[in-house]
């Protein structure tokens, strides 16, 4: 195992940059998630580390070693694809113990590695099976069965979960971070679904348009998120973005362009009038009676109930909402409710460069 650092690392294509000068230490062993929307250069990065792309600039280090400039088969780095990228001709057994062949390894040692790493994985009773005879997420353990046997000092995963249905996603997400906690080697996990980076990572990089916006942990995205980007991206669902002015005199609070008052616990960095973005999460609502002061009006929209909550789209001061409430509630669309936001758990973002105020 070892440490991944990016220094400075760029690409371009023709004279379009697509990723702006990265840096990012990835300690020995940790689990790293790489997020962010279709085309911020997410997957390009992990490329670049593998050496299935050419760096435009910067460096790429594993452990003690510069990589960029050595061909991607004496890396070291094992890479689990999207589409799985077995051998239709071979059997399990052979699909697996494969790269152990080109190097040469004696049969009896990869029959004995072969059977260790199908025994982690679930695989024994497979060995004699071709991919065809497979299940997506029995294919989807093969390829990260295959990448085990190498024994890399890095694992890389570039959407590995994509093709595969809702329940087998949860399914081969435990088994993904059950493996990893069991062989701590450094892995790297390209992923557009943030509730996989969420669940799977100890730390996620959020990315947009080839920059880095913010690096942490879950908890710390989900709780301090930097900017309006990062909280918007990270959370299921996500933050509600509500626009007004902060006001200071008595109890601090947002007030939107309708009149509508939005309660904070406390005065953020910014002065009296300033334009921000008042967030909540849908989580974060409350279902209050009567015409109680602390509570918002929110003409209901949709009612979705999931058994464990019920998701209620609404309209707040003109913009549109989701809460999502423990209660099971009967309203129609056109009907009043009033929703109290926590307002200690409310963020405020300055309208202008979406930074974090509070």
């Amino acid at each position: 195992m070892a440490s991944i650092e990016l220094r400075q690392l760029s690409k371009r294509y023709g004279k379009n940059p697509v990723v702006h000068g990265i840096d990012l230490h990835i300690g020995d062993g940790e689990f790293v998630a790489l997020v962010g929307p279709s085309g911020c250069g997410k997957s390009t990065l992990l490329r670049m580390i593998a050496g299935l792309e050419e760096t435009s600039g910067g460096e790429i280090h594993l452990g003690a070693r510069r990589i960029d400039p050595i061909a991607p088969r004496d890396r070291d780095i094992a890479m689990v694809f999207q589409n799985y990228a077995l051998y239709p001709h071979m059997t399990v057994a052979d699909n697996l113990g494969f790269s152990l062949r080109l190097q040469k390894v004696r049969p009896a040692e990869i029959r004995v590695r072969v059977a260790e790493v199908a025994g982690i994985l679930g695989l024994s009773p497979l060995l004699e099976r071709k991919p065809g005879q497979l299940s997506g997420g029995q294919r989807q353990r093969v390829a990260m069965g295959r990448a085990i046997l190498r024994r890399p000092q890095a694992f890389l995963f570039d959407e590995p979960l994509s093709n595969l249905d809702a329940k087998l996603r949860v399914q081969v997400r435990t088994e993904i971070k059950a493996l990893h906690q069991r062989l701590r080697t450094t892995t790297v996990y390209v992923t557009h679904d943030q509730v996989e980076a969420m669940t799977l990572a100890d730390r996620i990089v959020v990315l947009k348009d080839g920059h880095i916006e913010q690096v942490g942990t879950p908890l710390e995205l989900y709780d301090r998120p930097g900017n309006a980007f990062v909280a918007g991206f990270i959370g299921s669902p996500a933050m509600n973005f509500i626009p007004g002015r902060l006001q200071l005199e008595g109890a601090p609070h947002v007030l939107t362009d309708d009149g509508l008052r939005l309660p904070l616990a406390r005065a953020p960095r910014a002065e009296q009038g300033t334009r921000v973005v008042y967030g909540a999460r849908p989580e974060h609502f409350s279902l209050v009676g009567g015409d109680d002061d602390e509570g918002v009006a929110a003409e209901v929209r949709v009612v979705e109930p999931t058994g464990s909550d019920t998701q209620v789209a609404a309209r707040v001061a003109g913009h549109d909402i989701v809460a999502q409430l423990r209660e099971r509630i009967g309203a129609r669309p056109g009907e009043l409710l009033r929703l109290r936001p926590q307002a200690e758990l409310a963020h405020v973002f300055d309208a202008g460069s979406g930074l974090r105020l509070n």
